[in-house]
């Protein structure tokens, strides 16, 4: 079958699979409605949401952190896709231009218990600091294996000024893989000497949801491309054909009831195995979320069946059975008034959009804020200001609310914040605070062995690739928008033949200058 008459289905609409689509159609030469998404929430995008809600509120989930300096496949396919904010502008030239305006440049990073803005110009480290680190970082990945972080680190490693700015700009905790600490060691060596200011963190000019997802959404329906939203994958059907494990049809279910869609073995099927969001619930002011589990999850069932037998096909296990080791909580908060964000600027020194994360080091529940550039949305009124924030420590109970985070609702989070920043709770007056959980936020993290990820297209499959934060692509980090972009690239081109070369990882723990400027910055 040629790729004029071949049909390609795209199991969930989160980034890998709007981006393996934009791949079929610019550099496969497939048309647009051969190319089918099923996504079982009513809207595409995946972990990079964005929100007005009925009550004129809004939540976010989470922003993944950007970086001009890498994420080489992701830039590639934005540079092409226009701009919906900025006529004739790329996604990428509008991002670019964004963040020349709004200069990231943390003077508030790490806050203590006495609400005193922490000196982080040192990392903190002695000298058994710096030898465990050194070890960890030069031992293969063969050698740390299935092992955690706190396998290599002592104890005081994990109080240092280095760990805490870390752990909360790249989401780790101290129980998580050392394989894939030292990966982002490497892949991000060149942030080390600016960790403390954020200085190559960027920004979209708007949330991800309407600055990524929105531009790539329009370009995939200007192509033609067929979206089917509210339909849930609920199986696939699979057959040996000439030794080759070959999807020959997929069953979903949306309202009008259940269907067969036929699948010929020169079909292609892109299936995202595993969502970091997947089984997340958000509550209100007055309710946390509700606890969500496994039983709330489809992709994770529909992996494990394929996997069964399977070797090259991973193993799910690792990622997704200890929800207390993978979960975390966000908050998202809609001011009526500037007067928080006129406050947290004087204390932090920063104008909204050119802090980064503000932590809160000494937080029982390790919590963080962020004061994003306004407005964070389109058609966000010029009197809203939107305040993202999360805690890596939800089980634990608060310093000022005897409860944990995932028991607290709305208003009980905002009085803990307060509390911390020493604001009068009567600044969040007329506010809405957004809990949200997420049981498997940072579950590709979960220690593992290299054969628990399958590579994106099997070595033992014909038509079906993995497209997700759970595939195996050596030396990139998983919890990026690059690990998607790379791993659909990669599963198109391999199943398209595509004689095309997919971008280099950039290597910047091979430049010297980076080398050099880390050594001083850990001596500091």
């Amino acid at each position: 079958m040629s790729s004029k008459n071949l049909k390609a289905y795209c199991l969930g609409g989160g980034l890998g699979s709007l981006s393996a689509a934009a791949f079929m159609i610019r550099d496969g030469g497939i048309l647009g409605s051969q190319i089918t998404i099923f996504e079982k929430l009513p809207t595409l995008g995946g972990c990079l949401d964005g929100a007005r809600l009925d009550d004129g509120s809004y939540s976010l989930r989470g922003g993944r952190m950007l970086t001009t300096d890498a994420y080489e496949c992701f830039w590639g396919l934005f540079k092409d896709i226009p701009s919906i904010n900025n006529k004739g502008m790329s996604v990428k030239d509008e991002t670019i231009a964004f963040n020349k305006k709004h200069i990231a440049h943390s003077q508030a990073r790490l806050i203590d218990k006495n609400r005193h803005i922490v000196d982080t110009s040192t990392m903190g480290f002695d000298i058994y600091d710096r030898i465990e680190f050194l070890k960890l970082l030069e031992a293969s990945e063969e050698k740390l294996g299935t092992s955690k972080i706190t396998d290599w680190l002592s104890t005081d490693f994990f109080k240092t000024n280095f760990w805490y700015m870390w752990q909360t700009t790249f989401a780790f905790e101290p129980w998580h893989s050392a394989v894939e600490f030292k990966r982002y060691l490497h892949r991000f060596m060149n942030e080390f000497p600016r960790i403390n200011t954020l200085g190559g963190v960027k920004r979209t000019i708007y949330n991800q949801y309407d600055s990524l997802v929105l531009p790539l959404i329009a370009w995939l329906k200007d192509k033609g491309v067929n979206f089917e939203l509210a339909t849930t994958v609920d199986d696939l059907d699979v057959k040996d054909i000439n030794g080759k494990v070959t999807v020959t049809s997929i069953t979903i279910i949306n309202q009008e009831g259940t269907k067969q869609v036929d699948v010929h073995p020169d079909d292609i099927v892109i299936f995202q195995n595993g969502s970091m969001v997947d089984a997340s619930s958000i509550g209100s002011m007055e309710h946390p979320p509700i606890k969500k589990t496994k039983a709330d999850s489809k992709g994770w069932e529909i992996w494990e069946k394929l996997a069964k037998g399977r070797p090259d096909f991973g193993n799910p296990a690792p990622f997704n059975s200890s929800i207390p080791e993978s979960f975390w909580e966000s908050f998202t908060i809609t001011f009526k008034t500037p007067d928080f964000f006129n406050k947290l600027e004087k204390l932090s020194g920063n104008k909204a959009g050119t802090g980064g994360l503000v932590t809160f080091k000494d937080s029982n529940w390790l919590m963080s804020i962020v004061l994003y550039n306004q407005p964070h949305f389109i058609g966000q009124s010029d009197d809203v200001y939107i305040l993202w924030g999360y805690a890596l420590y939800g089980n634990r109970v608060g310093d000022f609310v005897p409860k944990t985070m995932v028991e607290c609702n709305g208003k009980e989070i905002m009085t803990e914040l307060a509390a911390h920043l020493n604001f009068d709770d009567a600044i969040f007056d007329q506010a809405i605070c957004v809990p949200c959980r997420m049981p498997y936020i940072t579950s590709m993290f979960m220690p593992r062995a290299y054969s628990d990820r399958p590579k994106p297209v099997p070595e033992s499959s014909k038509n079906l690739a993995f497209v997700s934060q759970f595939v195996e692509q050596p030396d990139d980090v998983v919890f990026t928008v690059e690990y998607s972009v790379r791993a659909a690239q990669t599963a198109v081109y391999q199943l398209l033949n595509i004689d095309k070369d997919i971008p280099k990882i950039t290597k910047h723990d091979k430049s010297f200058k980076v080398l050099l400027d880390s050594v001083f910055k850990s001596f500091e």
